[in-house]
């Protein structure tokens, strides 16, 4: 067989090859992005000192597949419809409340289930002030708090206080930017 030493040739060929590698790239990220983990930016500060405004985070999509659920403490990436009106939007927040509980906020602590032990949180950057509130948390659903729990608009203020694990679409793992840390 006889060798093409045509440099044009060699040359759309060359360029053929890097298109077919960097296609492949592409589906293979998009794959990745959509099916194994969640990238968010957060943009306010309701999850400080855990999280802060601005940090890059990463997600698993696979945490809660194959028969795991969210557990309490768990920070997680949401869809929900926060406010009136507005489009539902991608939300960071740590699970409280899981299906089926009742979750108590008395004298700024929280109590699960009617207990006389409030939940511990030593995440919590400062004590909490807020009103008494009395949450039931449907099946299938879960109660979604901030850290920053004096300026978090988190369920405490939302028209439906109530996440279904349908809208739950990751497990926030580490943050990236700035600096990379393990979150929890």
């Amino acid at each position: 067989m006889k060798e093409n030493n045509d440099p044009t040739v060699n040359w759309k060929k060359e360029l053929l090859e890097w298109l077919k590698i960097l296609l492949a790239a592409a589906a293979i990220a998009l794959f990745i992005n959509t099916c194994v983990i969640a990238n968010t930016r957060v943009p306010s500060d309701s999850m400080e000192t855990t999280i802060m405004a601005g940090d890059r985070l990463l997600g698993s999509r696979l945490s809660y597949r194959f028969g795991s659920h969210p557990q309490r403490g768990d920070i997680v990436i949401f869809k929900h419809k926060a406010e009136p009106g507005r489009d539902q939007t991608r939300l960071v927040k740590r699970v409280i409340g899981l299906p089926g509980e009742t979750v108590d906020i008395r004298d700024n602590r929280i109590y699960i289930n009617g207990s006389e032990t409030p939940l511990e949180e030593p995440y919590l950057p400062e004590p909490m002030e807020t009103d008494d509130r009395h949450f039931e948390v449907p099946e299938g659903c879960y109660l979604m708090l901030g850290d920053n729990r004096n300026v978090s608009a988190d369920a405490r203020m939302w028209e439906d206080p109530y996440v279904p694990e349908t809208d739950i679409s990751a497990k926030v793992f580490f943050r990236y930017y700035p600096g990379f840390k393990r979150v929890s």
